[in-house]
């Protein structure tokens, strides 16, 4: 929702892991016509968590195959679709013949990638060049023999901020003036302060303090809560932890909002304008903030670049469960989704930032503007950001490491309900748990 879309918490993730085999198929979504669909076709079911962006690629797709048609399932955020997803996999039916995988779990099922049709065997190999060598071979074995998906999206960072609550506050508000303003983490913190101090606005600067682990450590460094060789090191590496601090410094000055991320309160927090600005993905942008925002703020919003210069945050694939029976017509579906032109309309259904090669590079992405954040040229923002990115290593149990233990302690002590010592010691501990 990754995706990270591709970023939503979940106990539900860490109860489960993909290993484990479950013997029930209770609320199965797979179809059940053996024998293709209406007419001789082939039915085929695509599973997605969030917002894909699908709808006008699906319909262009069944026009150029018409001996094919897709019932697309959008099963809810990732925190409803990942369990379930496990479960199918590992009872053997269930899942759809093609399902969209987040960045954040990816790993997991690379190391259990016997429940995946290999994409080489199908074919795949000819469109390893449409990819960036990273996106490429984080779905690859480690033994370089099979490729369990196709990616979709990738992450590109940017900074979303109101330049209404701006310039109550102020403060300059065209986008190349503000990305000056912001180059840095503290140039941004400093920005902030003087937002607050100027005594005009009530919105906070940034909606949670949590908002700036992903974009921080994915900035700085090359592994988050693991090494390469899948080893926890949250409590040790100094990235982490320094991001950390950062941002509850912050909501202790009084900086942040409060809000706890992909909840009510987050949704109110926007509908209210509690905040003024917020480290947004590029599938954050249309997909969610415009969504939750309302037409109201429609050319309230802005976006600028963000501090550090670039970066990713989330991003997903598509992959063929091996139990379909249509792998072949599976094949050519998420070969579509994930060209340039599937690319190009999940852009602009959903802001889906094309981590194809050809779709990053094609005026429909890199001279794309939105018109809910004031004419922002989002191709040419996001595009830069992921020029001279660096991928970094998320171990096989990422998500349910932040989503359910990390960020709901980082929270709890955003809110006072403990001190940030002593949230971070917890979390380290829970954490070394869940992944012993």
């Amino acid at each position: 929702m990754s995706v990270t879309r591709r970023r939503l918490r979940t106990a539900a993730v860490a109860a489960i892991a993909v290993g484990v085999a479950l013997g029930s198929t209770a609320c199965s979504k797979k179809n059940d016509d053996e024998a293709g669909g209406e007419n001789g076709q082939v039915k085929l079911v695509l599973q997605t968590f969030s917002n894909f962006g699908y709808d006008k690629a699906i319909q262009d797709f069944e026009a150029a195959n018409p001996n094919i048609k897709v019932e697309h399932q959008k099963m809810g955020e990732l925190r409803d679709f990942q369990p379930k997803l496990v479960q199918w996999l590992a009872a053997g039916s269930g899942a759809g013949d093609v399902v969209g995988l987040e960045e954040g779990v990816l790993l997991q099922y690379v190391q259990n990638h016997d429940k995946f049709a290999n994409l080489l065997d199908l074919g795949a190999g000819e469109v390893k060049s449409n990819f960036p060598e990273w996106k490429w071979n984080n779905a690859m074995t480690p033994d370089g023999k099979k490729l369990i998906g196709l990616g979709t999206d990738v992450g590109g960072l940017a900074m979303c901020y109101r330049k209404d609550l701006f310039q109550q506050a102020g403060l300059p508000t065209e986008r190349d003036a503000v990305s000056q303003k912001i180059s840095t983490w503290d140039d941004y913190i400093a920005l902030g302060r003087q937002f607050k101090n100027s005594g005009k606005v009530k919105a906070a600067w940034l909606d949670s303090a949590t908002s700036l682990m992903q974009p921080y450590v994915m900035q700085n460094s090359e592994t988050f809560f693991f090494d390469k060789e899948n080893k926890f090191i949250g409590d040790t590496n100094p990235v982490v932890r320094k991001a950390w601090d950062m941002g509850l410094q912050m909501a202790a000055d009084g900086l942040t909002a409060k809000a706890q991320r992909w909840s009510a309160d987050w949704d109110a927090a926007f509908k209210n304008n509690a905040f003024a600005t917020i480290p947004c993905p590029a599938w954050m942008t249309e997909g969610i903030i415009a969504q939750r925002s309302g037409p109201t703020n429609a050319g309230k919003w802005d976006i600028a670049k963000i501090p550090g210069g670039g970066g990713n945050w989330g991003g997903s694939y598509l992959a063929i469960p091996a139990q379909t029976k249509h792998p072949k017509e599976a094949y050519l579906l998420a070969k579509y989704l994930t060209s340039k032109e599937g690319h190009l309309a999940a852009f602009n259904e959903a802001g889906a930032m094309p981590s194809s090669i050809p779709g990053i590079e094609d005026p429909a992405f890199k001279d794309k503007t939105s018109e809910y954040f004031s004419g922002a040229p989002i191709g040419q923002i996001f595009g830069d950001s992921v020029k001279n990115m660096k991928p970094v290593f998320l171990g096989a149990k990422h998500q349910q490491v932040w989503e359910t233990i990390v960020e709901p302690q980082m929270q709890a002590a955003e809110r006072g309900q403990t001190s940030s010592d002593a949230a971070w010691t917890k979390a380290m501990n829970e954490a070394k748990k869940a992944v012993a």
